[in-house]
């Protein structure tokens, strides 16, 4: 059974039904694996428990609204 798996930022309920969908979709179609047998797994990290270059998201955010004022 072939697992797909995001690991990422917060998304909507919405987004995340359109990225299990289409994950599927284009997986199924690539691999000729029917779509019943493909597993999608999110994992959402919080702004606070993703970071990059030292900083984390949460931080990189607020410096950019401060610039953006």
């Amino acid at each position: 059974m072939p697992i797909i798996t995001l690991e990422g930022g917060k998304l909507t309920k919405e987004q995340k039904r359109e990225l299990i969908h289409k994950f599927t979709e284009v997986a199924s179609e690539v691999t000729k694996v029917p779509s019943k047998f493909f597993v999608v797994t999110i994992r959402e990290f919080e702004d606070e428990s993703l970071g990059f270059a030292g900083e984390t998201v949460a931080e990189m955010k607020e410096k950019m609204k401060k610039q953006n004022s």
